[in-house]
């Protein structure tokens, strides 16, 4: 049985109408949803730590800005959206002291609650909705008429009333106009970092970085190497997306279909899915996590290690001067 979709038509505003929204945070997920949210007709204010640097460019976004104590004071709805690894501490110390009875504490991320590092009190409504892109693109996206879709889930439905709001939540910003899924914060905790790690982000910036190495490491000049397996990816991305696998094997060429079917399976093997359901259970298991938050703990070593080298790699290096001399990329900077 296919997973029902819901879309603006299904949804009622409603629910969180007559509701003040604190977006906690005002990094790229939270800039975006608090305009989102605001130019929805609904009724915003943006907590942020003393001294915060975004919280200029919040106000000359047009939003009312205030501490994170005062905002979660105020609110009906408590949308924390800052780092995983940041919010504990700031629920426990700021958030959780003024989280009565009858409000509702939402999430982009189901990780601290799924993993038990926040533990929200009786008598709250706990929600997550989460947009399947990044914030600066859920910004754009809605700017230009458009959404993003989305997934939600509820958590603890302490007025009854939980899920309708987590729906209209999910229209305020717009996902409703491409559709939403329903999950659990499990499911959603869970596919999301298997998803990052295995295929989007690592998987994906690795394949690239291997097969760049391999052609310059054969005497290829690195500008073709960048072009060959950089470059081209989003548009081979960008027909999958539109068409799916076999959209996109229609519109390339037949040498290219074939090199697809006989090496593709030597390249992704066996092995390959082997590793990547050992990295689903270290996820399910908790063990990605635990590393994760030691590291965040001691300053982030490895992960500015990593950053590092990556800076300095010939792949970074001379991607840079090529996009430089591509007018068609746009330059803009991200808004946060």
């Amino acid at each position: 049985m296919a997973a029902t979709m819901y879309y603006d038509r299904d949804v009622d505003l409603s629910p969180i109408e007559d509701k003040l929204v604190a977006i906690i945070g005002y990094g790229s997920q939270a800039h975006a949803h608090a305009q989102n949210l605001r130019d929805s007709g609904l009724n915003v204010v943006v907590g942020l730590r003393e001294g915060s640097a975004s919280r200029v460019k919040a106000e000359q976004a047009g939003l009312r800005v205030t501490t994170v104590e005062d905002a979660t004071r105020e609110a009906d709805v408590v949308m924390l959206l800052i780092p995983d690894e940041a919010q504990p501490g700031l629920y426990e110390a700021s958030i959780a002291p003024h989280l009565t009875p009858g409000k509702a504490l939402a999430f982009g991320h189901g990780f601290n609650v799924h993993f038990g590092r926040i533990t929200p009190p009786e008598g709250v409504d706990v929600f997550l909705v989460a947009p399947k892109g990044p914030g600066h693109m859920l910004r754009r996206i809605y700017a230009d008429g458009g959404g993003m879709p989305g997934i939600f889930a509820v958590a603890q439905d302490a007025s009854g009333g939980a899920r309708a709001l987590a729906l209209a939540y999910a229209r305020g910003i717009g996902c409703t106009r491409a559709g939403v899924l329903e999950t659990t914060f499990k499911e959603e905790t869970e596919t999301d970092l298997f998803g990052e790690q295995s295929v989007l982000c690592g998987g994906v910036t690795h394949l690239i970085q291997a097969g760049f190495e391999t052609l310059v490491e054969a005497g290829y000049q690195p500008e073709i190497a960048y072009f060959e397996t950089l470059h081209e990816v989003k548009l081979i991305v960008d027909l999958i997306y539109e068409k799916g696998f076999s959209g996109m094997r229609h519109s390339i060429s037949n040498t290219a279909e074939f090199g697809d079917y006989v090496t593709g399976p030597r390249i992704i093997t066996g092995e390959t899915k082997g590793t990547m359901r050992e990295v689903l259970t270290d996820i399910q298991q908790g063990r990605f996590a635990e590393r994760f938050i030691a590291d965040a703990e001691a300053g982030f070593p490895y992960m500015q290690e990593q950053r590092g080298k990556m800076r300095g790699h010939l792949l970074e290096t001379v991607g840079q001067e090529l996009r430089d001399k591509m007018p068609f990329i746009e330059k803009k900077e991200l808004e946060v």
